[in-house]
């Protein structure tokens, strides 16, 4: 449905070193760099799909789902996400009040914005 979509930051270079490690799980890289403004894009190939931005207004309650293939690559985002410095917002597992094979992981970024892996399949 989304050509892309992009969050605003406080930080670029704090959130592009975040984004940098919580996404290579997931196969994600930066694929378009603008730090003349403060910009990059990720993507899996070399369209960015989505982006971060330092500029105003920063906001805190945006949630960001990426979709995965299997359940260890929820938890490789999630351990990623952690290890870079995200605070842990629901550890990988199943959420059958979603559906019974939801499984999904979450993590606020620098910002507080709420970013989660999820898988569909059993």
């Amino acid at each position: 449905m989304f050509d892309h979509v992009g969050l605003n930051v406080r930080d670029y270079r704090t959130s592009k070193d975040f984004y940098e490690q919580a996404l290579a799980p997931l196969g994600y890289h930066a694929v378009m760099d603008f730090p003349q403004w403060n910009a990059c894009g990720f993507g899996t190939a070399e369209k960015p799909e989505f982006w971060i931005s330092e500029r105003e207004p920063v906001g805190t309650g945006t949630h960001v789902a990426f979709a995965c293939g299997d359940r260890a690559t929820v938890d490789a985002f999630h351990a990623a996400a952690t290890g870079a410095g995200g605070a842990d917002n629901g550890a990988p597992g199943l959420r059958e009040h979603y559906h019974p094979t939801y499984y999904g992981a979450f993590v606020l970024d620098p910002d507080g914005n709420n970013v989660e892996a999820v898988c569909h399949t059993g």
